[in-house]
C-alpha cells in the first residue's frame, strides 16, 4: 500500500474551523495525511512530508518594508511560526503550497514586497470578497501552475486585500486577474513551491483546483521517496 504523505496545514489559532475541514477534506481526498499546525497547537515540522501556509489575518508590514497602518488586522506570532515553519520546508525541499496569505508570506519571507491595500494601488477593483468562483484569472501558458490545474482563463474565489508587488527570489508571476493584481506566484525551479491568492479548499469541488492540492500530495510522495534509502 502506498504511503500517505503527512501534510501540515497551518490555520489561524481561533476561529479557523470552517478552513481547516475544508483543507482535511481536499488533503484526504488527494491521498494524504493532514496535520493542524497553529499557536498553541502543534508547531513542529518533523514528520511532515509537505506544507500549506493557509489563508487568514494581514501579513505584518515590517516583514515586508511596508507601512505600518490602523485598519491592518496583523497576527504576529503566526507570522513568526510560519515564517519558522517555510524556513525549515524550504532547508528540508519540502512542497510548499501557499494560499492567500500563505501566498503573500512566502513572497515576503523570499524579499518581495507587498501591496497593503489593492483597493488604493489599483483603480476600479470590485469590493469582491466571496468564497464562490466569481473571479476571473488569467494562468501563463506552459507554467507549472497551469500543468496542475490548465491555462488560459480559471474562476476562482476571493478574499484578499494585499497582493504581491514585487516578486521574491525565485518566484515569478504566473497568473493575474483582469485588473493586473497578481494571482499566482511559482519557483520554476523548486520541486513545488506555489503560492496562489485565492482560497482552492473552498472550490474542492472543481476538477482544477483539485489539482492543486493532487500535485502537493505527489511531490511529497517524490519526496519522501528520494529521501529513503
Amino acid at each position: 500500500m502506498t504511503k500517505k504523505p503527512r501534510i501540515g496545514v497551518t490555520v489561524s489559532a481561533r476561529g479557523s474551523t470552517l478552513t481547516w475541514l475544508c483543507h482535511w477534506f481536499a488533503l484526504w481526498r488527494a491521498g494524504a495525511r493532514p496535520v493542524r499546525l497553529a499557536v498553541g497547537g502543534r508547531t513542529a515540522i518533523d514528520g511532515l512530508d509537505g506544507l500549506v501556509i493557509g489563508g487568514g489575518d494581514d501579513i505584518g508590514a515590517d516583514l515586508y518594508g511596508g507601512e505600518i497602518t490602523p485598519h491592518v488586522r496583523t497576527d504576529p506570532p503566526r507570522d513568526l511560526l510560519e515564517l519558522d515553519l517555510l524556513a525549515k520546508a524550504l532547508d528540508r525541499g519540502l512542497p510548499v503550497l501557499g494560499i492567500c496569505r500563505g501566498a503573500q508570506l512566502m513572497n515576503a519571507h523570499l524579499g518581495g514586497t507587498l501591496h497593503q491595500d489593492i483597493y488604493e494601488t489599483y483603480d476600479g477593483v470590485p469590493r469582491l470578497r466571496t468564497v464562490l468562483p466569481k473571479k476571473t484569472v488569467s494562468v501563463e501558458t506552459g507554467s507549472r501552475l497551469a500543468a496542475l490545474i490548465g491555462e488560459g482563463p480559471r474562476r476562482v474565489n476571493s478574499l484578499h486585500h494585499q497582493s504581491v508587488d514585487r516578486p521574491g527570489r525565485g518566484l515569478r508571476v504566473v497568473a493575474r486577474d483582469g485588473h493586473g493584481i497578481v494571482q499566482a506566484v511559482e519557483d520554476p525551479d523548486a520541486a513545488f513551491l506555489f503560492g496562489v491568492q485565492w482560497h482552492p479548499e473552498f472550490l474542492v469541488f472543481q476538477r482544477d483546483q483539485r489539482g492543486l492540492y493532487r500535485g502537493l500530495v505527489e511531490a511529497a510522495r517524490a519526496a519522501d521517496g528520494a529521501a529513503s534509502p
